[in-house]
């Protein structure tokens, strides 16, 4: 137990959801964050708890479409040309990454964060009282073709070596049965039943800061602009004045490398800006979590509503939204459900922390041994946001994380 507060730099998912378990374990904690609880990428994600993804964004081939990601700037993956030069050392690192052996290190270390997660966010619910939060619907990806469906089979096999369970549905009837109301264009689908999301992503988010403020943690406006070490202990430097301490956690998403750097820890972090729109209660009768995985985007429930977005865009921090990614997706949206009411939507675009071989960093920073890295989940930050937090909670009471966290090092790169 320490002495003094940590501190947790992010009010994001998972920056929360590590206060909280920390607090669980009998620390104080003081969490600062620069706009308040979940207004970055927690505030409007899918909401899905999608343990059933493990493979990497990195996958051989990959590189091959590089240039359509140049030409296509509303494509499932792109780059915009204005940005294309910056990203270049990210891209050498992601090709790298997309090698075959990198490739199945990645899957099977994604595979073992995401196990751990799914039973730890079971805890988290329970502790957080916060079942009442949660659909458990399943999630169904969808396919325009036999062909497309045949090059889908090697990730389902995937899931099955790793013990995610799923149905092959084979016809348009078959999806039917579960979702009603698509486009006959959509001929099969693989349905994975245990997946689950939450009725609202930023809801979620406060209740657990809810939960955590009324046990007595303190949550903080503050835009942490540096680290500083000395010897055993940390600066935290923000633009209003500083702190000292001897435990930080840094879970600032999109923001985290630039805090790193201060330090000295050079982390080969990009974001991934997210697109989407969302309608309002009544739009369409959604059963079942949907990903259209050729065209990059998904639909989900969102408080009785319809959320429809998605993609990558590898496009920074400072560039601004092209929010006709966001119309994009709803057009083709109301063509693959045809009874989508598209009226009164809100559209939201959100930086997705990423690193080349789409795994987070989670662990201490080289610098010094108070200081501790939660960041670069990707699109995945929701879904390993309790498993991360506990991850974090075991090095910080110097306890053995449950699992192997050498592939999750900073110091990989």
């Amino acid at each position: 137990m320490t002495q003094e507060p940590v501190i947790v730099i992010g009010a994001g998912v998972i920056g929360i959801s590590i206060a909280l378990e920390l607090q669980r374990k009998g620390n104080s904690v003081r969490v600062l964050d620069r706009k308040g609880v979940a207004e970055e990428a927690s505030a409007g994600n899918a909401g899905a708890f999608a343990f059933a993804e493990i493979e990497p964004l990195a996958k051989p081939g990959i590189m091959r479409k590089a240039p359509k990601w140049l030409l296509d700037p509303f494509g499932p993956l792109s780059i915009p040309p204005a940005y294309a030069l910056k990203i270049a050392p990210w891209m050498l690192r992601f090709w790298q990454a997309s090698s075959q052996d990198r490739y199945e290190q990645s899957v099977g270390n994604q595979a073992a964060l995401m196990e751990h997660s799914r039973a730890a966010l079971d805890r988290q619910i329970a502790y957080a009282d916060g079942e009442a939060m949660m659909q458990r619907d399943g999630q169904m990806q969808l396919y325009e073709s036999d062909a497309e469906f045949r090059d889908s089979l090697p990730g389902w096999e995937l899931r099955r070596r790793n013990g995610v369970a799923f149905d092959l549905l084979e016809s348009p009837e078959a999806i039917a049965e579960i979702q009603p109301g698509l486009s006959p264009q959509f001929t099969h689908a693989g349905y994975t039943p245990g997946w689950m999301n939450t009725t609202d992503p930023k809801r979620w988010v406060q209740h657990l800061a809810q939960v955590f403020e009324g046990l007595g943690g303190t949550i903080e406006r503050q835009d942490v602009c540096a680290l500083e070490v000395t010897g055993d202990r940390l600066r935290v430097v923000s633009r209003d004045g500083s702190t000292e301490c001897s435990q930080v956690i840094v879970a600032a998403g999109a923001w985290s490398h630039h805090l790193a750097t201060t330090v000295g820890d050079n982390i080969p972090l990009e974001t991934e800006r997210g697109y989407n729109t969302t309608l309002p209660e009544g739009a369409f009768d959604l059963r079942t979590h949907l990903t259209f995985p050729a065209h990059g985007f998904v639909a989900s429930r969102i408080n009785g509503g319809v959320r429809i977005g998605g993609a990558v865009e590898l496009g920074g921090l400072k560039l601004q939204p092209n929010y006709k990614r966001a119309d994009v997706l709803l057009q083709k949206a109301s063509q693959f459900l045809p009874g989508l009411n598209t009226d009164g939507g809100t559209q939201w675009m959100g930086f997705r922390p990423s690193l080349p071989d789409s795994l987070p960093v989670i662990g201490r920073s080289s610098k010094s041994a108070g200081l501790v890295y939660a960041f670069g989940h990707g699109h995945l930050g929701l879904t390993q946001s309790a498993g991360t937090a506990e991850l974090i909670s075991a090095i910080v009471e110097g306890q053995t994380p449950a699992i192997t966290l050498d592939p999750f090092s900073a110091n990989r790169f």
